[in-house]
């Protein structure tokens, strides 16, 4: 008989044994039920946790008023108006000892004014000017006594109490940006240095604001650090070519700093390559890749412009063909078809943003959807606020507002879903080099500080709009 025998992981005897999908560990028989029953009393755990925290979110519910930043705020509220409290009895005794104080210094003046009247009544002595004079001095105590001018409230801009204010993680709903950009990264002509960019398409900003560039015609991906002078390759960069070390018009890319991977949109050899350490693997072949997602569930999205579709794979398993998630029914303007789809964003809920270049317009596909709905232009070519001239990168933010290129006009737009036109953020002066122009943009990114980078097509640079509002 062949020897079809392993080693257990568990008795570490010789055996015939099984293979476990999860951690690909081989058990024998009696030791794979053991290894199952461990995994049901996890499971049995896991399910535990979740009913707590279950419980916990219904609490959280049902009586909102007992969140501890709640319970700060009232605690705040309490010791403020025991401050206030105990100011406005220390100054209400002021005010009396103070208002005191001047009546008696009134009435003084009253008594010597009386006493002075009685003197002219007993010798029946006075005259106009006597009597103009009294009349003043009774006019004069009368105001000091209705106007006190020793005793006065004065504001203090410098409150006694300790202010608080609620801090949101959310930005603004009516950010603004500064209209004249900084140049970040190239600004020195189309050229293969590592101060220069050939082209820039797709670009990712990561939390230390290090910049990474697909430099389309550099045939590279380049990371610029922040503030730095020059960028170095990470990936590609030697020569346009179809090697695993080379790159061929990359378009986009997605960066993993955690593992030190890069997955990229490897356009010119139509292919969905990994750079993981400087070793490649091929994850997807022959697809005219240009846009590229990765939604939280760790699915990875990529729009076939020549297909007119979006199709999903999940992570690791990239030896099938995947599923097509938008579009797919050929080249059109419906709302079951895309015209060259280029960028796309995925968001929480596994809804998918395309940018239809083709049909001027951005497409929204809710997850399992079978046609997509129009969130953006969608009313011809051109300049108008309600429409868009071949748009191409894109970002959805937290509150659903969509930030798109338009490419030919030259401009970043914002649209909110559901109104029928959008807003112009920056750009829009022509096509031009100067600090508030640009030229066929490609791609923006945002910051932690909610900076806007734009990767400026054709004058080979990438700008910084600073966030003002």
């Amino acid at each position: 008989m062949a020897n079809n025998k392993t080693v257990c992981l568990i008795c570490n005897e010789e055996k015939i044994t099984y293979s476990c999908r999860g951690c690909s560990k081989e058990f024998c028989f009696m030791d794979l039920t053991g290894h199952r029953q461990i995994l049901t009393i996890e499971l049995h755990h896991i399910n535990n946790a979740y009913n707590e925290f279950k419980q916990t979110i219904n609490e959280q519910k049902q009586n909102p008023r007992n969140h501890s930043l709640i319970n700060q705020i009232n605690q705040w509220e309490i010791e403020s108006i025991e401050k206030v409290q105990q100011k406005a009895q220390e100054y209400r005794e002021i005010v009396i000892k103070s208002s005191q104080t001047c009546i008696d210094d009134i009435e003084m003046k009253f008594k010597e004014l009386n006493e002075q009247i009685k003197q002219m009544q007993k010798q029946n002595e006075f005259n106009e000017i006597d009597l103009d004079y009294l009349r003043n001095q009774l006019k004069e105590i009368t105001e000091e006594l209705n106007n006190p001018s020793k005793i006065s409230i004065k504001e203090d801009s410098q409150s006694f109490m300790n202010e608080i204010s609620i801090i949101s993680s959310k930005k603004s709903k009516f950010n603004k940006w500064k209209q004249n950009a900084t140049i970040v990264v190239g600004g020195n002509g189309q050229g293969h240095k590592l101060n220069q960019l050939y082209y820039p398409v797709g670009i990712f900003i990561d939390q230390k604001k290090h910049i990474f560039i697909a430099d389309y015609f550099n045939h590279r991906i380049v990371e610029w650090k922040c503030n730095a002078k020059e960028g170095q390759i990470i990936a590609g960069g030697n020569g346009q070519g179809n090697r695993m070390n080379q790159l061929n018009s990359p378009t986009n890319m997605i960066v993993d700093q955690q593992n030190h991977s890069i997955i990229i949109a490897d356009r010119g050899n139509r292919r969905v390559i990994q750079w993981m350490n400087q070793t490649q693997q091929i994850l997807i072949h022959n697809i005219d890749c240009f846009g590229l997602a990765m939604d939280k569930q760790g699915y990875l999205y990529v729009s076939n412009e020549n297909k007119h579709e979006v199709r999903r794979w999940k992570m690791g398993q990239y030896n099938n063909e995947g599923i097509v998630v938008a579009g797919g029914n050929g080249e059109g303007n419906q709302l079951n078809q895309f015209d060259y789809p280029s960028f796309i964003f995925v968001d929480e809920d596994q809804s998918i943003y395309v940018t239809d270049t083709g049909n001027h317009r951005v497409v929204k596909w809710r997850k399992d959807a079978k046609e997509g709905k129009i969130v953006a232009g969608g009313n011809g070519q051109g300049e108008n606020f309600n429409q868009l001239s071949c748009p191409h990168g894109l970002i959805v933010d937290n509150l659903g507002r969509i930030y798109v290129i338009d490419f030919w006009n030259h401009r970043i737009m914002r649209w909110c879903e559901g109104k029928e036109e959008g807003e112009m953020i920056v750009g829009g002066n022509g096509e031009g080099n100067r600090s508030n122009q640009l030229n066929s943009p490609h791609s923006l990114s945002f910051d932690d500080e909610g900076s806007l980078y734009v990767g400026d097509f054709r004058n080979h640079r990438i700008e910084k709009f600073e966030i003002i509002l």
